[in-house]
């Protein structure tokens, strides 16, 4: 990851090179700023690139920056909605006398039964965690087989909460994906995973990560787009 540095911003980039003709800049709405050079262009000509472009870029993250995963804060009582798989539900919370704390769907509610108000927000976050771990793997297990052709492995298949992403992979196979995308539509959810499973086979945002994640989801950009402002 490479930088500079605009009056008091830091521009963070990835820089990829490539036998484009031209160099290009482009910003993500996930924040990422990618810049795609010919191969051998000096350092110096990129770095002056993007800083010729850096009132353009900060425009572009602050526009991008109201799609970032939801920050809102909630206050965890009953009444409240909450997203589940792309359904809004209405948080129901009843005190039971047990030991445990536990949530269930029914109609329209999210049911969630403590014995101290204290542990709504906890119970609520542990099932939502627990319902993405079985989604996203059964997901992926679902997707492999349309990478048949491509020597993909998953190593890994980590959740986590992410400010900025909503999932991530490395070039040893482990993906991690925001366990917010669990508020998110399905095809949302197949959507990025698919677009980590295609960066497990090429890396970079160049045109071969492209034609893949096109040929594997022609209509990407429609989920991609639902997925920014349903979790806005």
């Amino acid at each position: 990851m490479k930088s500079i540095t605009y009056g008091n911003h830091q521009i963070e980039f990835e820089l990829n090179f490539s036998s484009r003709k031209t160099l290009g800049l482009t910003v993500y709405p996930d924040q990422t700023v990618v810049v795609n050079a010919p191969l051998g262009t000096e350092y110096e000509s990129v770095e002056k690139k993007v800083k010729s472009k850096a009132r353009w870029i900060l425009k572009q993250l602050r526009q991008f920056e109201k799609y970032l995963p939801n920050t809102k804060k909630k206050e965890y009582v009953s009444g409240e909605t909450h997203l589940y798989l792309g359904r809004q539900y209405i948080l129901k919370i009843t005190s039971n006398s047990g030991a445990s704390s536990h949530v269930k769907l029914k109609g329209r509610y999210l049911n969630v039964q403590v014995n101290n108000k204290r542990r709504v927000e906890a119970t609520l976050k542990e099932w939502y965690r627990a319902r993405a771990s079985i989604h996203f793997q059964t997901i992926v297990e679902d997707l492999l087989p349309e990478f048949e052709n491509h020597d993909l492995k998953v190593k890994e298949l980590k959740i986590r909460e992410m400010k900025k992403r909503w999932g991530s992979c490395t070039t040893e196979g482990v993906i991690t994906l925001n366990s917010e995308l669990i508020k998110a539509p399905k095809r949302c959810i197949q959507y990025v995973i698919l677009h980590e499973l295609c960066h497990l086979i090429y890396h970079k945002h160049d045109a071969n990560f492209y034609r893949l994640l096109n040929s594997m989801m022609p209509n990407w950009k429609r989920w991609k787009e639902k997925l920014e402002i349903t979790l806005a």
